[in-house]
């Protein structure tokens, strides 16, 4: 015999409300994440130039900063001390394809404000999409990741991503010595 299910006004309203909460939570209401379409972010700096694979010149109100991304490194392009490293290029370029001139970002920091260059750390967010741009380029094997404390907020999550990326045989990990 089936379970009865009650037809009072009270207990379709109430059956209303929960559902409605449950999506309103972001939740199909058996605990899956529903599909919600890109994360738009709060904007609160401008791209002026990706300058390499980490490093990038922001608009940050009025003031021009130039920012390290937080966790990673990429391969060098610009250091006058150090010949371009392998997949250097590649890195700036997916840098300067990710975050062209003009795009509006989220940055946040961790703990450090800056580096002994007196760089800006943190973390890239795109603002019209939400894409967390540190991660994506150790995603797509571009940069590994480099903890340097206090700064370690994602650095178990670059970790995960750099190894899934070197499993793959993706970017750097395919063609540089180790």
């Amino acid at each position: 015999m089936a379970p009865r299910i009650p037809r009072s006004p009270t207990a379709i309203a109430l059956l209303f409300v929960l559902v409605s909460t449950l999506t309103a939570c972001g939740t199909t209401g058996v605990g899956l994440p529903t599909d919600t379409g890109p994360t738009v972010l709060e904007p609160n700096a401008v791209v002026i130039r990706a300058v390499d694979g980490d490093t990038v010149d922001l608009r940050v109100g009025k003031r021009r900063e130039r920012v390290r991304l937080i966790g990673i490194n990429t391969p060098e392009t610009v250091d006058p001390r150090k010949p371009i490293e392998c997949f250097g290029p590649e890195a700036k370029q997916e840098t300067k394809h990710l975050l062209p001139s003009g795009t509006q970002v989220r940055v946040e920091r961790d703990l450090e404000p800056r580096d002994d260059y007196g760089r800006l750390l943190v973390y890239v967010y795109r603002a019209s999409d939400g894409l967390f741009v540190n991660l994506e380029l150790v995603n797509s094997g571009l940069a590994v990741p480099l903890r340097i404390a206090p700064n370690t907020a994602h650095a178990a999550e670059f970790a995960a991503a750099a190894t899934a990326a070197e499993r793959a045989s993706l970017g750097l990990w395919s063609a540089c010595p180790r």
